[in-house]
């Protein structure tokens, strides 16, 4: 949603003292004005819901010029790995100051506040007002502040406050994710926005029929409260990341860029499109390794092909493995933790006669050193090399596979078949 956002300017005035905003949400960057949620007629009329660029939530409204309320989170929300939950229950109806705005993440309720003026008792809130338009990811109308991430199962609900636990649950592995049916009265001008349908995202599932409009490019993802799909870390790289952290841009003095996900066992799978095959390095690396502006094989806790001629890298030592990749040519990874052995394809073939699936006899793999914990990465110290993985999304940069291979673990699109017995990396993948 990077420039893009949900509309919707409601017809008539619901409740301006009790409602409650839920969505689950995913950053793809940090240190910037981000919005969620605002009813906003102009800078002395709104409710809006944004985080600043100091990455710390601020809620505040506005009414004819004077502040009716303002919160602002004390930590920051810097997490670009996975999904934050957020409900924001307004009742001013009630006697004592805090009960009358309550925040939640991921299921808790957030008492540590930078900021904290809380509405006047029965308190009317620039919120459900006819004429004025809402706004799902966006600062404000005029703004240029989108919210740079994914959001998922957007409620708004119109006259009653609700906690948190109305919307989200633990699941059998203690991670919080959404009700798929929660049990909740929608009123006037609620929504809910599952965002599962590619052709209409704005589509409310609430029953009102309240359905919001889409301004500009919505892509659709795999990724889910549910199933987080590993990205190129933005915590760990100077360059440029972009299309959701998975594709990187080429830095004269880049760092390395490491995945989000890293793991010590099982068999994993992911692939990356060669943007700029002249000068590119992609492998894995050991999550512990420091960033490093040299290249993927420079240390001895990472392997990595050089796409210029096919050489295999390793503690900064080059070893024939494959030949030479073109721009646009798909690498496919195949990490066997189990065995400790790693294998490179090129568009579908695997390179080195390499047998993903013989196990411990490793047929045509790379042995990696026992006891560490990798991930996928890529990068040189170099201004041309930019690549573009799919960790199981099912897209390269914005454009989706061709024509999606076989996965045999049920988990993740991709270009080319998956080899029996490996998954994508993900949540969902780490607790097969």
């Amino acid at each position: 949603m990077a420039s893009a956002y949900l509309s919707r300017t409601p017809s008539s005035t619901g409740n301006r003292k009790l409602f409650t905003f839920s969505c689950w949400f995913k950053k793809y960057s940090t240190g910037v004005d981000a919005g969620i949620f605002n009813q906003y007629e102009n800078d002395n009329n709104y409710f809006r819901i944004r985080f600043r660029s100091d990455d710390k939530l601020q809620l505040d409204d506005k009414d004819s010029g004077s502040t009716i309320f303002s919160l602002i989170l004390s930590r920051q929300l810097r997490d670009t790995s996975g999904f934050y939950h957020l409900v924001v229950a307004y009742d001013s109806a009630q006697s004592t100051e805090a009960d009358r705005v309550k925040i939640y993440i991921n299921g808790v309720l957030e008492t540590a506040l930078d900021t904290s003026s809380y509405p006047s008792q029965n308190a009317n809130a620039f919120m459900n007002l006819t004429g004025h338009t809402v706004q799902i990811a966006r600062t404000r109308p005029s703004g240029p502040h989108y919210l740079n991430g994914l959001m998922t199962h957007v409620h708004l609900a119109d006259g009653t406050a609700y906690a948190a636990s109305t919307f989200g649950e633990s699941d059998s592995n203690g991670v919080w994710i959404p009700k798929p049916s929660p049990s909740v009265t929608y009123g006037t001008n609620g929504f809910f926005l599952k965002m599962d349908n590619s052709g209409n995202m704005g589509l409310d599932s609430s029953g009102q029929s309240n359905n919001l409009t889409t301004s500009g490019t919505i892509t659709q993802a795999k990724d889910t409260p549910s199933n987080v799909f590993n990205v190129l870390n933005t915590l760990d790289t100077s360059r440029g990341l972009s299309n959701g952290n998975t594709t990187y841009a080429g830095a004269s003095g880049g760092t390395v860029v490491k995945g989000t996900l890293a793991v010590n066992s099982g068999k994993w799978y992911a692939e990356c499109k060669i943007v700029d095959a002249s000068e590119n390095m992609i492998g894995v690396l050991d999550i512990g390794q420091a960033p490093t502006t040299n290249y993927v094989g420079h240390s001895a806790v990472g392997w990595g092909i050089y796409t210029g001629d096919g050489n295999l890298y390793h503690n900064a030592s080059a070893s024939s493995y494959s030949s030479a990749f073109s721009d646009n040519d798909i690498m496919g990874i195949a990490l066997d933790m189990d065995n400790n052995k790693l294998y490179f394809s090129k568009n579908g073939v695997w390179q080195n006669s390499g047998v993903p699936t013989s196990g411990s006899t490793g047929t045509g793999a790379i042995s990696i050193t026992s006891g560490l914990t990798m991930t996928f990465c890529g990068g040189r110290d170099n201004a041309s090399d930019t690549a573009s993985f799919n960790f199981g999304n099912g897209y390269f940069g914005t454009t989706a596979v061709t024509s999606a291979g076989t996965n045999a673990s049920g988990n993740g699109i991709f270009e080319y078949d998956v080899p029996t017995g490996y998954t994508a990396l993900s949540t969902k993948g780490l607790n097969l």
